[in-house]
């Protein structure tokens, strides 16, 4: 049996989001193109700051877009659990995570 921690709500929400993937959210996040283009480069680079995304995301794909509306498609994968992020010194790093698109996929191909 668990020990039983008190979580609270914010730690709830991040538990749920990362240990019972959402298949809708996912499939939300998949359904657009700027968010697959997205994904694209995360799991090309590993790793890449904000800034460095648009500017891929501008120069290699032509996309028009702001960083705003860039991090507002971001908010969406990681709700989905697909891109994490953590701090390296005073830049957030983003990261691709495939957990959740490996686990939507085994329960279907197994």
């Amino acid at each position: 049996m668990h020990d039983t921690v008190p979580l609270t709500s914010n730690r709830r929400v991040a538990y749920t989001r990362y240990m019972n993937w959402d298949k809708d959210a996912i499939f939300k996040a998949l359904g657009d193109s700027t968010r697959r283009l997205i994904l694209d480069e995360l799991s090309e680079r590993n790793e890449l700051t904000l800034y460095e995304l648009t500017i891929r995301l501008i120069m290699k794909h032509d996309l028009s877009i702001s960083r705003q509306a860039i991090a507002k498609h971001l908010s969406v994968l990681e709700d989905a659990g697909l891109v994490k992020s953590k701090r390296k010194g005073k830049y957030r790093v983003l990261i691709f995570n495939n957990e959740p698109l490996n686990n939507l996929l085994k329960g279907w191909i197994e």
